[in-house]
């Protein structure tokens, strides 16, 4: 499902304008993206917890000339799902 799909189901089964829905669904995503870059996990209950994960430097080799090559430090999201939806996937 991709953002448009649910923005379409949502106007689908509620009572609100496209622009609406629109608007909500970017505030959302916004709003999530903008606590996990400040360190914080996004929790929601019933679906899973969002965290961040990170990766110290390391070295690794060039797979085409063998060479050692750094690998920057960085930093990813993470998903854990909560028990309510691992149990409605099984």
């Amino acid at each position: 499902m991709t953002k448009k799909d649910l923005i379409n189901e949502i106007i689908a089964n509620e009572n609100i304008s496209k622009v609406e829905c629109e608007s909500v669904v970017n505030s959302l995503f916004d709003l999530m993206i903008e606590e996990l870059s400040s360190g914080k996990e996004v929790s929601i209950a019933g679906f899973g917890k969002f965290t961040i994960s990170e990766r110290a430097a390391r070295e690794g080799i060039n797979p085409s000339t063998g060479d050692k090559i750094t690998i920057a430090a960085s930093k990813s999201a993470k998903f854990k799902a909560a028990k309510q939806l691992k149990e409605k996937l099984n």
